[in-house]
């Protein structure tokens, strides 16, 4: 495939100076002491150096995204060690760690910027809506492992954390443009400006036209726009952050689709359509030097129309952490959690739901207590637990035990006992899938259907 690709950036009002540990530093003038240091958040719901986390952890930068020239969140999970990243036409991917891999894949935790974006059709992911403008991206942060204990159900295998770029640090215009004869065009702009020192906002706007596959009709277009607004310096005692993300896409599929009666299948060139929207609201108080309070609520709508099936979804959740310093060698991180889940499923012959409206409710809390054992820090132990009440298996309990050694500042061995339970999917549950129908003894015909059981329990790991 022969590509052209023209990426510039014009810049408004002061240049964007580089700010130390975001993605907008140049990170190939850092050691490989410094790179080690590099913090996330993933592991324990607050800041940790790469090289002292008690976890497998891989993090994409902003300054990896911009070398690759990946156009995509999926293309960049390629470079992730231990991610298995498929792509089956135009618009769906199949991505998961430690094997299971499939466009259905159940057992990888997804979120950006602290959102969870798995449907609880499935307990997967639909990829080709999770997109965003990669210059925002500040870092991608992956788990591979459990991560329950702090992140809950369906983080079995790992955890993917997308985490964008504060609005201080996306100021100006930046146009960028793709051009190709297979990704026909990816493009957009997006602008960031302030309102006095304390107070920055951005607003993008993206379209991507992709040909489809080699020998196959599946055309994907879709445009999507969002915005960013932050209030308080990183030091300050409040902080408060809006964000907001839409989007409308096609594809084009060809799908068989069993019929009832002669010729008892079919094949359907038809365009599935997706469309929605989350918003999300955060505010972290610092109530002392040792002590930090956060609350998130977040909604997000999902509607996806297919040739068997039409699923609407809304999610609505709230989230509420506290991390303080117990004592000087002790700190201890909590959190409640209430996700509500309402959806509408009109199916066909194909694929049904016997519950076609439902609502799913979960609630959630989990404590942590890390511990330094020395007063050098060198050995840590850090125990915790996550407690979910769920519709589908009930109550469920996630524990983890860690510890940790750091002999110097360059090596960390570690080591951990975890439980961690992917909760059944809707389609697990009343499900009514006929994947095939062939003739029988005249009158009858013979119909191979999968029907949900019900009953399901977790699956353990």
């Amino acid at each position: 495939m022969l590509a052209f690709a023209l990426a510039t950036s014009l810049a408004l009002s002061v240049p964007l100076q580089p700010v130390p540990g975001n993605g907008s530093q140049d990170l190939t003038s850092l050691s490989l002491e410094q790179l080690m240091q590099m913090e996330v958040t993933s592991v324990s719901r607050r800041e940790e150096s790469v090289a002292g986390a008690a976890a497998a952890v891989y993090v994409i930068t902003q300054e990896d995204l911009r070398r690759s020239g990946v156009s995509s969140i999926p293309e960049a999970l390629r470079m992730v060690p231990g991610i298995e990243v498929a792509r089956i036409n135009s618009s769906q991917w199949a991505i998961s760690a430690r094997g299971f891999l499939g466009r259905f894949a159940n057992k990888m935790l997804v979120m950006i910027d602290g959102r969870t974006v798995y449907t609880t059709l499935f307990s997967g992911v639909f990829w080709d809506v999770q997109d965003l403008v990669l210059e925002d991206v500040e870092r991608i942060e992956v788990i591979r492992g459990p991560g329950a204990t702090m992140w809950g159900a369906n983080a079995v295998n790992g955890v993917i954390n997308i985490i964008t770029k504060r609005a201080a640090d996306t100021q100006g215009s930046l146009f960028f443009a793709q051009v190709g004869d297979e990704d026909r065009f990816t493009g957009g702009y997006r602008y960031g400006g302030s309102m006095g020192e304390d107070a920055h906002y951005r607003f993008y706007g993206k379209y991507l036209d992709r040909d489809g596959a080699h020998r196959a009709d599946d055309e994907w277009d879709q445009a999507r726009g969002g915005f960013r607004f932050d209030w308080g310096a990183p030091e300050a005692d409040d902080r408060f952050t809006v964000q907001g993300d839409f989007y409308d896409g096609s594809a084009a599929l060809a799908t068989p689709v069993p019929l009832p009666s002669a010729p008892y299948s079919t094949v359907v060139l038809d365009d599935t359509d997706s469309s929605g929207g989350n918003l999300q609201g955060t505010w972290v108080r610092r109530l002392s030097e040792t002590s930090e309070l956060s609350l998130a609520a977040r909604l997000d709508h999902f509607d996806l129309q297919t040739v068997v099936a039409d699923d609407e979804r809304l999610t609505m959740e709230i989230d509420l952490q506290h991390g303080f310093q117990a004592s000087p060698n002790q700190r201890i991180l909590w959190g409640l959690g209430y996700r509500r889940v309402e959806s509408e499923f009109d199916g066909s012959f194909a694929l049904s739901l016997r519950e076609e409206e439902r609502n799913d409710d979960l609630l959630s809390a989990f404590v942590q207590d890390e511990i330094a054992l020395d007063d050098a820090e060198r050995w840590r132990l850090v125990l915790g637990s996550k407690f979910e009440e769920n519709d589908y298996t009930g109550f469920e309990i996630q524990p983890s035990v860690r510890l940790a050694f750091r002999p110097d500042e360059h090596k960390t061995w570690w080591a951990a006992v975890s439980r961690a339970v992917r909760t059944p999917s809707q389609v697990e549950d009343d499900a009514i899938i006929r994947s095939s129908v062939f003739p029988g003894t005249f009158p009858f015909t013979n119909i191979v259907e999968v029907r949900g059981r019900g009953d399901v329990e977790a699956e353990e790991l």
